[in-house]
């Protein structure tokens, strides 16, 4: 297997379509619920039992983006699909990440005094399918 290294700045992510600029990191985890299937009179498991994948992640955007915060604010939030594709050139897709069904937590802002604001937006997704 070969080593493919992505550029972040060749790299998109859409949100229902629309690309969001200014993207500074995105970072997401898949995790399975599991469970240990124990014996009597053994100090081993001696299986697992497999529950719900839970994805989530966060989105670091330069700056301001009204766009997300209309994602987050409503009393009754609208989801959203969110596609990542990771490219090593222009043009030039290695692999693409969809995010399903996805609603955001929260947000947090941060500007220190000699850099640029940026907003993380943390979010839950149904499923991360990797094509």
């Amino acid at each position: 297997m070969s080593l493919m290294i992505v550029s972040a700045a060749k790299s998109k992510v859409l949100i229902d379509g629309n690309e969001i600029a200014g993207v500074q990191s995105i970072d997401f985890k898949v995790r399975r619920r599991q469970a240990d299937i124990e014996a009597i009179g053994v100090a081993e498991r001696i299986g697992i039992e497999s529950g719900q994948v839970i994805v989530t992640g966060s989105l670091r955007i330069s700056s301001l983006n009204t766009a997300l915060d209309d994602f987050l604010y409503p009393i009754d939030p609208p989801g959203f699909n969110m596609v990542v594709t990771l490219n090593v050139a222009e043009g030039t897709k290695v692999r693409q990440i969809t995010f399903d069904e996805c609603y955001l937590d929260d947000k947090t802002f941060e500007m220190t005094a000699n850099g640029v604001g940026v907003t993380a937006y943390n979010f839950t997704s149904t499923r991360a399918r990797e094509e």
